[in-house]
């Protein structure tokens, strides 16, 4: 379970020392730090909950490479991000998007896609891959009906299900291994004959209950209100197969778009955000942490992205408040605003 968030009531206008666009691990790390700096922080997501990719696309994976945790789920790792977030006692604003951007003196003024503005002494750029939206299966044109997951819930909730899972990736064969033990019956449907899942998850996947489809694909959803099975037509020999089905999951993978954020005069270099070394992007009072920026032996890694939100988060204290030292002193020597 993920700790309850207090919403922010939809204000026209708010005052802020930061604003952080993008919730996932980079955001919610920063926003923590940024409450230990003593600054006033406004936390924006335009999906409708805090985690990011993380919540949205894996929640039940185990993640290995995160200092302090030999594994760690997604899931609880958002939980405790979100624990430690909510101690900077941020204004959290969910369903909404960084649209425009101009500067005043002495701060900047976003414009959100729901008609905000946001007077932030900074900006800092956590949102990821951007702005992901499934990529479409041809199948499901036009069907308006119930049983399509892009999210994947708790795994439990799949129990009694019939389950087919599209698509030959690593969050396709993830959840056909996650979702096996739990429903009824779990189909994996894949167009190619190779998957490009980590080996050996495709091990398990091949030694499991899952019946797989290679050189396959969906030919036809059944249902009006909601699905009750699919047809698959094999490639190879043009035969069609029609299979019980409840529940639709599209892993095809997401199509990633910074969407405004390309008209505020940023470094753009293949959907990530250049930046110096003190994540600063050349736009003054903006500045950019985690997956979305880019530099010369920029590592894309989780744990990497929390060290640049600290390194962000302290210089953009420093851009505020010039009377103040880059380098805050270590944690354990002080007391957080939130202790006090």
């Amino acid at each position: 379970m993920y700790p309850p968030v207090p919403r922010t009531p939809p204000e026209a206008t708010q005052v802020t020392d930061l604003l952080i666009v993008g919730a996932g691990p980079a955001g919610l790390f920063a926003c923590h730090y940024a409450g230990m700096r003593d600054l006033d922080v406004t936390l924006l997501d335009s999906l409708p909950h805090l985690g990011g990719q993380v919540a949205a696309l894996y929640p039940d994976k185990e993640i290995f490479d995160l200092a302090g945790f030999p594994a760690v789920q997604g899931r609880e790792l958002v939980a405790r991000l979100t624990e430690q977030a909510l101690t900077a006692e941020p204004s959290i604003l969910l369903g909404d998007g960084a649209a425009e951007l101009r500067h005043e003196t002495d701060a900047v003024v976003v414009t959100t896609t729901g008609g905000r503005r946001i007077h932030a002494g900074a900006v800092l750029i956590t949102a990821g891959i951007g702005r992901f939206t499934p990529r479409p299966l041809p199948a499901l044109e036009g069907f308006r009906g119930s049983g399509v997951h892009h999210v994947v819930s708790a795994p439990h909730e799949y129990a009694g299900h019939d389950v087919v899972v599209v698509g030959g990736g690593d969050s396709a064969v993830d959840w056909a291994n996650t979702l096996a033990p739990h429903a009824r019956t779990v189909t994996l449907v894949h167009r190619r004959a190779r998957f490009r899942a980590h080996e050996h998850a495709v091990a398990r996947l091949l030694d499991s209950p899952v019946r797989v489809h290679t050189d396959s694909e969906i030919a036809q959803v059944h249902g009006d209100r909601a699905i009750h099975a699919v047809t698959v037509r094999h490639c190879d020999d043009d035969r069609l197969e029609r299979c019980a089905a409840d529940v639709l999951i599209p892993a095809l993978g997401h199509v990633a778009s910074l969407g405004p954020l390309t008209g505020w005069g940023l470094r753009i270099d293949r959907q990530q955000i250049g930046v110096d070394t003190d994540m600063s992007t050349g736009i003054d009072r903006v500045y950019a942490a985690g997956d979305i920026t880019t530099y010369p032996g920029k590592v894309r890694l989780m744990a990497v992205g929390f060290g640049e939100a600290a390194t962000a988060v302290n210089n953009i204290a420093v851009r505020i408040r010039p009377d103040e030292d880059l380098f805050p002193g270590h944690s354990s020597d002080r007391v957080p605003a939130h202790a006090r």
